[in-house]
């Protein structure tokens, strides 16, 4: 089941392996997800299209991290 944080106001959405972006976020959100590469930061956009950082990040709280971050700035 996905983990919704709230920071500054932005949904951090942090998803089970299971579970898809387009299912648990909304415009505006910002999704945690990790795969087999490592933990990834994911933006959901106005229409629902989905923008990323190039790399993923070693550990869920260097990601957690990275999302505060961008919520800070409004993503």
């Amino acid at each position: 089941m996905a983990t919704v944080l709230k920071h500054r106001k932005v949904n951090i959405v942090v998803l089970e392996q299971s579970e898809q972006i387009a299912d648990n976020c909304r415009p505006g959100d910002i999704a945690i997800l990790t795969d087999a590469a490592g933990w990834w930061i994911k933006f959901v956009g106005e229409n629902g299209e989905i923008d990323c950082y190039g790399v993923p990040y070693a550990s869920y709280n260097e990601a957690l991290w990275s999302a505060k971050a961008a919520a800070e700035f409004g993503t």
